[in-house]
């Protein structure tokens, strides 16, 4: 397999994210899940485990983010979370926001490879590469977006905002078994989650605890019946 690579030159890019060759809008495809976040905060991780919990009951596959490298693809098929074939790299050679909200045709490349592969795909996981606060996925790329923060990263994180923060469908508070060891107050990281984000949904978790992100899949679930409703 070969990693897509994004080139932020290319003539043939719409700088908005829009590319015609590509049919963003058919109700037919496979859904779409982003996953963003910070360096660090446990992306690959919760990718992983969603592999792990769902991908017995859903016809699944993942693209991974990353700059310069395919690290984070290698690390699931290492997993063995799901068949190699089904798991597509994009080196993005910039900063990952842009692969993901400004200029998304790279992905779609990846989904529309998958897609390809296993035409009766329900689900796409698309892992961003680590970012800042900021970073959320074009709805031309993803139909939910998952943003995740970690307690490593103090108790202050949820409270600075941010699109990612305040706007993702579902925010992830991620290895919560940490606290105790970084000071961090799980207490006021969940309420001033909850304050920022005006009732869209927070889950905190530990991998370690629970390694299949139950919550989580279980959000997954909801969201791919919601859909299914819609389409």
């Amino acid at each position: 397999m070969h990693p897509v690579n994004f080139d932020p030159t290319d003539a043939g890019h719409d700088p908005h994210g829009h590319h015609h060759d590509h049919d963003t809008h058919d109700h037919g495809r496979a859904v779409r899940l982003g996953i963003g976040g910070p360096v660090g905060s446990g992306k690959t991780a919760l990718t992983a485990a969603l592999c792990r919990a769902l991908g017995g009951e859903l016809e699944l596959a993942v693209v991974t983010n990353d700059i310069y490298t395919t690290e984070d693809a290698d690390f699931l098929r290492r997993a063995g979370v799901l068949d190699p074939e089904r798991i597509e790299a994009v080196q993005t050679g910039a900063c990952p926001h842009t692969a993901i909200r400004d200029d998304i045709t790279a992905n779609l490349d990846a989904v529309e490879l998958l897609e390809h592969r296993f035409p009766d795909l329900e689900l796409i996981i698309i892992e961003s590469g680590g970012d800042n606060l900021t970073a959320v996925f074009s709805r031309g790329l993803v139909d939910r977006q998952v943003f995740v923060v970690d307690v490593a990263g103090g108790d202050k994180v949820p409270r600075k905002g941010g699109p990612g923060v305040t706007t993702a469908d579902l925010l992830v508070i991620n290895k919560t078994d940490l606290a105790p060891l970084v000071g961090a107050d799980l207490d006021v990281m969940a309420a001033d989650a909850h304050r920022v984000r005006g009732g869209l949904p927070v889950v905190s978790q530990s991998l370690v605890e629970t390694p299949q992100a139950p919550a989580v899949a279980d959000w997954v679930r909801a969201q791919l019946r919601t859909l299914a409703t819609v389409r």
